[in-house]
């Protein structure tokens, strides 16, 4: 299952680029998580190692990802669509906290 947030800024350093887009896949990994289906841990843990981070793509690498990411059952806040549903919820802080690294402050 891959999710692409790649970033498209011309004319900016291409190291604060980077460390825009670190922090963007970071986020989204972190945010994620605690929507994330658990059972044994794996699922969440394919994310981590799926992704790599300044890349613009989060990739959960467990073969029954996307399974649970479309119809996955429900146990409490984890559950399917759980990328989708922290950027509904959270998506304009990340978008917000992007910019500041990107100007600098």
């Amino acid at each position: 299952m891959k999710f692409d947030f790649k970033l498209n800024i011309n004319g900016v350093n291409p190291d604060k680029i980077y460390k825009t887009q670190y922090y963007v896949d970071s986020e989204i990994l972190r945010r994620s998580d605690p929507l994330v289906p658990f059972q044994i841990g794996m699922l969440k843990k394919s994310g981590i190692l799926g992704t790599k981070k300044g890349s613009g793509t989060v990739k959960y690498i467990a073969p029954y990802a996307k399974k649970q990411y479309f119809s996955g059952k429900s146990s409490s806040q984890r559950g399917r669509l759980w990328v989708r549903r922290m950027w509904t919820s959270q998506g304009n802080d990340i978008i917000r906290n992007a910019k500041k690294i990107l100007s600098g402050r």
